[in-house]
């Protein structure tokens, strides 16, 4: 069996601008939690916590990433649910406490704001809703 070494490469999209749905992984399949990403077919990963699947989730989409590069395939956009296909801005007031554990939380994880507050509310829908993935661009009803 040889191995091929896949050199890194920098995405042309942001993990971040990527949908990634984070699920419970039932006893009898290990427990913990599995993250997937729609948009990538076979881009997967798990975790024992919702941050280790996350983190692993960020090491599987990079690896992904670089192999379809090196295989010469195509990386898909992220899917966007707004009529122009810009990303959508999300405004919300907080109370100066939770802003603040919220920046230090970004920093001991070395990550940014946004990053970190879209990654709590991806993982909180997927906890909600069961690990089922909620087409953005249907209307609730």
């Amino acid at each position: 069996m040889s191995v091929k070494m896949i050199n890194p490469v920098t995405p042309p999209y942001r993990f971040e601008e990527y949908g990634h749905i984070i699920s419970p992984l039932s006893a009898e399949d290990g427990g913990g939690y599995m993250i997937t990403f729609p948009d990538l077919p076979g881009c997967m990963s798990d975790g024992e916590t919702l941050e280790e699947a996350l983190a692993n989730g960020r090491d599987a989409f990079n690896s992904w990433i670089a192999a379809h590069v090196d295989m010469g395939r195509r990386i898909v956009a992220p899917t966007h649910y707004d009529e122009e296909g810009k990303p959508v801005k999300f405004v919300q007031r907080l109370p100066r406490s939770l802003h603040t554990s919220l920046q230090v939380r970004a920093k001991a994880e070395g990550v940014s704001l946004n990053t970190l507050v879209l990654a709590l509310i991806a993982e909180g829908l997927g906890r909600r809703e069961g690990g089922v993935q909620v087409d953005p661009g249907k209307k609730a009803a």
